[in-house]
């Protein structure tokens, strides 16, 4: 998934990642999330967009089902995940939780993924980690 660089047709926005310890600004304008989940151990992937507008959630896949992370019935099973395109305004704010139970959150962009941790420059442990546009100056 490659992405632009800030600014490039997108009005001016980066994505920043606000925790206890600061905020780290990253130039890009399309990124995956990915996690693993606690308990069934599978996969989550989400794939979004940094736009003026706030945060749009593009696509949604998962490795398999478990508790808590059953797919809607629009999903379909593509390559072994299933995926689906949510419809959801976008968002001003992400707020990412860690129970510390199935590692952290990975950002990928470009063919690279990095945990929030590397991505800030410290540990982020068990606290909470906020994901929001913010306007290039």
């Amino acid at each position: 998934m490659a992405a632009a660089p800030a600014g490039a047709g997108r009005g001016g926005v980066s994505l920043c990642f606000a925790t206890a310890a600061g905020v780290k600004t990253l130039a890009l304008s399309a990124f995956t999330l990915v996690w693993t989940h606690s308990i069934a151990k599978v996969d989550w992937q989400e794939d979004w967009r940094v736009t003026p507008d706030g945060l749009e959630l593009v696509q949604a896949r998962v490795k398999g089902t478990g508790p808590g992370m059953e797919p809607p019935p629009e999903a379909r099973l593509v390559d072994g995940w299933f995926q689906w395109q949510p419809k959801r305004a976008p968002m001003q704010e992400v707020v990412l939780g860690n129970s510390g139970a199935a590692g952290e959150w990975r950002l990928c962009h470009e063919g690279s993924c990095q945990t929030l941790s590397e991505i800030v420059g410290h540990p982020i442990g068990a606290n909470v980690t906020t994901m929001k546009v913010c306007k290039d100056p």
